[in-house]
């Protein structure tokens, strides 16, 4: 007999038992379970990726650079010196002009630098900090409320963060990286800590380091693009958390979807009025 534990089993009993306990694993869902990343990760492997990207086909001078970062109007590009361009110019002057091209922008036809500005890096420095950065917040965030939510919350702050851009910069600027999403998380992060009675003391003084460096840091850091991403990542979070209890998933995504339609389009009159 072998010792169970109430009583005793059969040997025949005992074998039988762990045959259906034991779960069945197979080659292709252990495969599946290493190999599953989460958000967090797949958000900085994405970076690093538009980063190298980048990096072999000329930094800061590469198309990549001026295809994905977010430009409110667009650029006319010096061609002999693409760190140069022409303030003022608008795409018709710039295609009239010999030695001289237009990289647009938003309001002229790249919709899509909204999001992918929020990916694109040229400094090493740049994207190690934001990186490491995403790696700490992102991922209690990620834990607090699942990846798709997670998910959702990020691309919502992406979002405000280009449409605070698009209304408070100068419309040739160009602006790129993740801070203004990884300000939303930080948004996110401080409204989940207050809603349920945590000290916030921690999150206040990360976010209130990173406020200051924003405004202290340089003119190089679009004090704009943290802004935006911060106030949609605390908008997000009030949504998470005062969703109502019924149908509560469908009420966060309803949430999420009104904060993208009002972002996207307050982008497009903003785009109007800028061609």
């Amino acid at each position: 007999m072998t010792p169970a534990p109430v009583g005793y089993l059969c040997p025949q009993c005992a074998a039988h038992g762990q045959r259906r306990a034991r779960p069945v694993a197979t080659g292709w869902k252990r495969s599946r379970s290493v190999l599953r990343l989460s958000a967090t990760t797949t958000i900085i492997a994405v970076n690093v990726l538009v980063w190298l990207a980048i990096l072999v086909t000329g930094g800061q001078t590469s198309k990549l650079t001026q295809l994905l970062s977010l430009t409110p109007l667009g650029t006319c590009i010096v061609a002999s010196n693409p760190n140069a361009y022409v303030p003022g110019a608008t795409a018709q002057m710039c295609a009239a002009s010999p030695g001289f091209y237009w990289a647009p922008g938003v309001a002229t036809g790249a919709f899509w630098q909204v999001l992918t500005s929020a990916f694109t890096h040229v400094d090493i420095f740049h994207i190690a900090f934001n990186m490491l950065a995403l790696l700490f917040i992102g991922t209690q965030v990620e834990r607090g409320i699942g990846r798709s939510l997670y998910l959702g919350a990020f691309g919502v702050s992406a979002l405000t963060s280009a449409l605070s851009v698009m209304l408070l910069t100068n419309p040739a600027t160009q602006t790129l990286g993740a801070s203004g999403a990884i300000f939303g998380l930080m948004g996110v992060l401080l409204v989940i800590v207050w809603k349920n009675h945590g000290d916030v003391r921690g999150v206040l003084i990360w976010l209130g380091i990173n406020v200051a460096y924003t405004f202290l840091g340089g003119g190089s850091i679009s004090w704009q693009g943290h802004i935006g991403g911060l106030v949609g990542g605390l908008l997000a979070g009030l949504v998470i958390v005062y969703a109502p209890r019924a149908n509560r998933i469908r009420w966060q995504w309803t949430g999420f979807a009104a904060l993208a339609v009002v972002a996207v389009i307050a982008m497009v009159a903003r785009s109007v009025v800028l061609r």
